[in-house]
């Protein structure tokens, strides 16, 4: 007998939610709509970015172009394995900008295609126009092919949000009161000040709460792009991006896809909640610390052995000392992957090199203290972004094709 994965009642809650907001058709278009970017950058100005944008456009026209070391070096692609660039930890507009200006500066640094954060989708970071100038500056000006957004179901909301969620859905959630309108989810297992490992845990019907938040982001800022962490969102994702197409999801290591026999489950979700044209809402699933190439390898065999659509892949290549085992490095591993033919997107959680604030603490500052802090972040994800430079800058020269964003190509 095949138990289905979301029971007619969790569709039900799920469908209600998505109606609540007009519809599967009026979020997608207001999405697609909000991607503009005019429609951006006169949103973004009108609550006070628009001087951070100019600088973000001057600064990306001194961006160097992977053309021009191509040619300094010689290099031809004669081998197939594609690696693709990614780095994490671009919280919010001011830690994106402060970054820019040192890549800028430095004049050879190669730009990332995906690019990762970790803040959380608080009322401030969404409505204040914090979310959509770094989303401008990442996917408009920079041309990132992916910015990943993460929504942490444990941050204090509106208590009428909550309230409004449980009578459009029928279900109720498990919270306390923090006062002045305010509440929050109760989580059992804390590891961080908004939950198990940021969102890990996912109680009872909390999953609703972890979609909710995302179509709020995605209405207000044409955000489309979302970290998964937890088994029962992944689900809930899945299906909900059937319907809504313009969005599609990361699923986290942190979920622990350690092996084969997990990445199996993953597809078994992906093949139940496929979309009318057969494509997932599933866009990247990133393999854990603990797996060896020959099991990544494995996994991209399976995925396609099976007919799925295509999902891509990625390994963490340095990791802060908070997700893992100290020096942990990935870049050789890398080596036998694409030697092998395997496609990879290289995922640079740090540049292995211990400095402040390279740790999981700034992923959960609060917004005024992230804001303060932005150069000590910033130079952080600078020094990802050499790390990742240098190490996909050997990848072309052992023969492999490598994706970066669209400023660091010539038009």
């Amino acid at each position: 007998m095949h138990y289905g994965l979301l029971s007619n009642r969790d569709m039900k809650a799920i469908d209600a939610l998505i109606d609540a907001y007009g519809g599967p058709k009026q979020v997608g278009d207001a999405i697609a709509a909000n991607r503009d970017y005019q429609h951006r950058k006169k949103a973004a100005a009108d609550k006070g970015f628009g001087e951070m944008l100019e600088k973000a456009e001057s600064y990306s026209r001194q961006f160097p172009k992977v053309e021009d070391f191509i040619a300094k070096e010689g290099i031809k692609t004669t081998r197939k394995g594609v690696c693709t660039t990614q780095v994490s930890g671009f919280q919010g507009a001011y830690v994106t900008l402060d970054c820019m200006r040192r890549i800028a500066e430095h004049g050879d640094i190669l730009f990332p295609t995906e690019m990762i954060s970790v803040v959380a989708l608080t009322e401030h970071y969404v409505y204040s126009g914090d979310l959509l100038a770094t989303l401008t500056m990442a996917e408009n000006i920079l041309g990132a092919s992916k910015f990943c957004s993460t929504n942490l179901i444990g941050i204090p909301w509106p208590e009428e949000r909550f309230a409004r969620i449980e009578k459009v859905t029928g279900e109720k959630f498990d919270r306390r009161d923090l006062g002045d309108g305010l509440s929050q989810l109760i989580l059992k297992n804390m590891g961080t000040p908004f939950g198990n490992f940021g969102g890990i845990e996912v109680g009872d019907n909390n999953h609703l709460i972890y979609l909710d938040g995302i179509i709020r982001a995605a209405l207000e800022t044409g955000a489309n792009f979302f970290l998964n962490p937890s088994w029962s969102t992944i689900v809930a994702a899945c299906y909900f991006g059937r319907m809504i197409p313009e969005v599609s999801f990361k699923i986290s290591m942190l979920l622990s896809t350690q092996n084969v026999v997990i990445f199996r489950m993953l597809m078994n979700i992906i093949k139940e909640y496929l979309r009318d044209d057969g494509t997932t809402p599933i866009y990247e699933i990133n393999i854990g610390n603990a797996a060896s190439p020959e099991t990544f390898l494995q996994c991209a065999h399976d995925l396609k052995a099976s007919g799925l659509p295509k999902v891509t892949l990625a390994a963490h290549l340095r990791i802060n000392p908070d997700l893992g085992m100290e020096g942990f490095d990935w870049t050789e591993n890398t080596h036998k992957v694409l030697d092998a033919g395997g496609d990879i997107t290289i995922k640079y959680e740090s540049d292995g090199t211990s400095r402040p604030y390279d740790t999981m603490e700034a992923y959960f500052l609060p917004d005024k203290e992230r804001d303060e802090k932005a150069e000590l972040i910033g130079d952080v994800i600078y020094h990802k972004c050499i790390r990742c430079t240098k190490d996909v800058q050997e990848i072309m020269r052992r023969g492999h094709a490598a994706r970066f964003a669209r400023i660091a190509h010539k038009a």
